[in-house]
């Protein structure tokens, strides 16, 4: 029961870090020192894609199922299972890692954009209580 709990728990985390690769560089425009999270996030994801390297969150989740009696993970991983012919057509695999490209430099353009405003790199003073 534990193992089952941990490979579900390994899960969601490996949905929230999906989430945050993609969509993280938008956080960086309200909390700029993120960018370096992201920047790792981001890093470590399209290594994954771009250079076949494993993931221990994959390993994790296969070593718990194994553990708790169920069928590991296909070869190809979270994003074949949970994600790929899920949340879009196997066959939009390629247009989807463009627009993932896409999200993540409009982000990086956006706070680019940001950081040349005064404005925005005068801290905000707190507010009056």
């Amino acid at each position: 029961m534990m193992y089952r709990l941990l490979a579900d728990v390994t899960a969601g985390v490996h949905y929230l870090f999906v989430v945050y690769l993609v969509t993280g560089g938008f956080l960086t425009w309200r909390w700029r020192w993120t960018i370096w999270t992201h920047l790792a996030a981001v890093g470590w994801g399209f290594s994954t894609v771009i250079f076949g390297v494993d993931c221990p969150l994959t390993h994790l989740e296969n070593w718990a199922r194994h553990r708790a009696g169920d069928a590991e993970l296909p070869p190809g991983g979270f994003i074949d299972h949970y994600i790929t012919g899920v949340l879009y057509p196997q066959d939009a695999l390629d247009l989807v890692r463009v627009l993932v490209v896409i999200v993540v430099a409009m982000s990086w353009a956006g706070l680019w954009w940001l950081s040349r405003r005064r404005d925005y790199l005068t801290p905000i003073p707190p507010s009056p209580q």
